[in-house]
């Protein structure tokens, strides 16, 4: 096992994700008595530096939290914090976890606090109690999010970056740092009172309204131009969000070239009937994987239709990717897969 806080020999090669995750979970085991040991003592400096270079030698851009656990007396949180490319490493930490017990659990992500109107925030040397958030609240029509202005007393006594961090830490203990990215939109940490605002409290509620439209699946038709010009059409989930399938790191675009198809380079006729026929054998073969992949978005252009499908890298999507494509018989299809976290292929479509 490597230990943690020391450097790999220069000629080792870097250990992969897999492995350091694995590593962690081994230095866990050997080291869990010290870390109950600094926990019921309250040691938070001492703790704080053996946790750190920890997850450090997970990845050096997670972030590390104990709070409050749900059905144990602690959570170890260990997150992306909002960065797309770490989001599937934090949740694979969280997957390889032990079961939780009486004293830990863990999470990839920061969990809704239940008493976070009781709850104060230390920040910039100030304290912002949070049952006197207020929230300009708004949903721009058509829209699957939710814009939020937030103002606090204090916030005139803080810069915008310290303003902004409140912000961002209040909505992650109200709503759970996933429901953050899945319906809020436009953050603004304001410094006086929105105009309509209302109490933190109502935050809640006034998410799960706007969740409630989104319950059944939902697919969104669109149109518009390439890069040179020419039309295009493009079909895709809506809302389409990363943070629904966090462990969905792998792209695997399927290019078919069409043969027949209109003065717009659209298809047409029988192109048109081969591409549904397509399209539902491979959803039929997604459905099957259960939760190892999902079809993003397909878009059609200058003779040709991609399909954009990202999946769970350890399954075998790519696989049934490439025997789909044998049977195409309208020029010479291809499949490329890569690591996409982020999901920039998709990036013009995420909501």
């Amino acid at each position: 096992m490597r230990l943690f806080g020391r450097k790999d020999d220069e000629d080792r090669e870097p250990a992969l994700p897999g492995d350091r995750i694995a590593d962690f979970w081994v230095w866990w085991e050997q080291n869990r008595p010290q870390v109950d040991a600094m926990v019921a003592a309250e040691e938070a400096e001492r703790l704080a530096d053996t946790l750190a270079s920890a997850v450090a030698a997970v990845e050096p851009g997670l972030v590390y939290e104990i709070a409050p656990g749900r059905n144990a007396a602690h959570a170890l949180v260990v997150t992306a914090a909002g960065d797309a490319e770490l989001r599937s490493l934090a949740h694979r930490w969280a997957k390889a976890a032990p079961p939780s017990d009486l004293l830990w659990e863990f999470h990839p992500s920061r969990q809704a606090n239940p008493l976070a109107l009781e709850l104060t925030l230390d920040v910039g040397g100030k304290e912002v109690a949070l049952e006197e958030l207020v929230l300009g609240l708004r949903v721009p029509r058509g829209s699957s999010r939710i814009d939020v202005a937030a103002f606090h007393p204090v916030f005139t006594d803080l810069d915008e970056e310290t303003r902004m961090e409140a912000t961002l830490l209040a909505l992650d203990w109200l709503l759970g740092e996933d429901d953050v990215a899945r319906w809020v939109g436009e953050i603004t940490a304001a410094d006086f009172p929105p105009i309509d605002a209302v109490a933190s409290a109502h935050l809640r509620a006034v998410v799960d309204d706007v969740a409630s439209g989104y319950e059944d699946e939902q697919w969104a038709l669109l149109e518009g131009q390439t890069a040179g010009g020419a039309p295009l059409v493009a079909t895709t989930r809506y809302p389409l969000r990363p943070v629904d399938y966090p462990l969905f790191d792998q792209h695997i675009q399927i290019t078919l070239p069409y043969s027949h198809r209109d003065e717009n380079g659209l298809p047409v006729g029988d192109s048109l009937t081969a591409l549904r026929d397509f399209e539902e054998r491979l959803a039929a073969r997604l459905t099957k994987l259960h939760a190892d992949a999902v079809l993003a978005a397909h878009l059609s252009a200058e003779g040709h239709r991609v399909i954009h499908v990202y999946a769970d890298p350890t399954g075998e999507a790519a696989i049934h990717a490439r025997e789909l494509i044998v049977s195409w018989e309208e020029g010479d299809p291809v499949v490329d897969v890569d690591s996409d976290p982020a999901w920039v292929a998709v990036a013009p479509f995420l909501s």
